[in-house]
């Protein structure tokens, strides 16, 4: 992996800071802000919002005028691949911490609204999609969603799964599939697991900048940009 090829990916993300301030040439920011705003994040059980798909996309979302807010969770039951009732536990817990975290946040004053999710992280931010008042104004990144996932009706979205997701069946994974019957554009990452990773790190950095620039299109189409 040439040297050209990692400073491409560096620069990537190195152009814009946390607080969502794009910097340009000669020191100086200017803030994208023509409307209102905001980036929800819903991380996966141990795929956490410091994670490379959170991290990123969330640095993406604030360098387009995204205000950021990120749920977390806690007291998870252990063991829970494979376990159907350690699952739908999980899923409640998950639910109900997001909805809290909501409960202090007007979605009606927002006009632009993303949804970015990992794993079990998606089916909470499409159930609570699919309830919101104003879900037509909210777009869904799903980032290796399960297939509990599509068990709700939601607007504009985008997903992203590996066909090595041990979570989702492997070669008998059905994501792609129920995406394409629900007019979602699927991005299948080859030999990817649930970390929409395959063990080679250059490998799996040079496809993390085309997930993030996938990403980045999804996110620029509601503000008016390239379809």
């Amino acid at each position: 992996m040439s040297d050209a090829f990692l400073n491409s990916i560096i620069r990537s993300f190195s152009e814009t800071r946390r607080d969502g301030r794009q910097i340009k040439k000669g020191g100086s920011a200017k803030l994208e802000n023509e409307k209102k705003r905001l980036a929800v994040f819903f991380p996966g059980i141990g795929y956490t919002a410091d994670k490379p798909l959170m991290y990123f996309s969330r640095r993406i979302a604030a360098a387009h005028g995204y205000e950021i807010l990120i749920m977390d969770y806690k007291g998870f039951p252990p063991k829970i691949m494979g376990d159907r009732t350690r699952m739908e536990q999980s899923f409640q817990i998950a639910m109900e911490q997001a909805e809290e975290k909501l409960s202090c946040t007007e979605l009606g004053a927002y006009e632009d609204i993303l949804f970015i999710g990992k794993s079990i992280g998606t089916v909470v931010a499409a159930k609570i999609a699919s309830e919101s008042a104003v879900k037509d104004r909210i777009r869904l990144v799903l980032y290796t969603p399960l297939e509990d996932t599509f068990a709700f009706e939601f607007g504009k979205a985008i997903a992203f799964t590996g066909d090595a997701d041990p979570w989702v069946g492997k070669e008998r994974s059905r994501i792609f599939g129920i995406c394409e019957n629900r007019d979602i554009p699927c991005s299948l990452i080859p030999e990817a697991n649930h970390s929409l990773e395959s063990g080679d790190v250059f490998s799996d950095m040079k496809e993390l900048l085309v997930i993030m620039k996938e990403t980045e299109r999804f996110i620029d189409q509601g503000r008016g940009g390239a379809s």
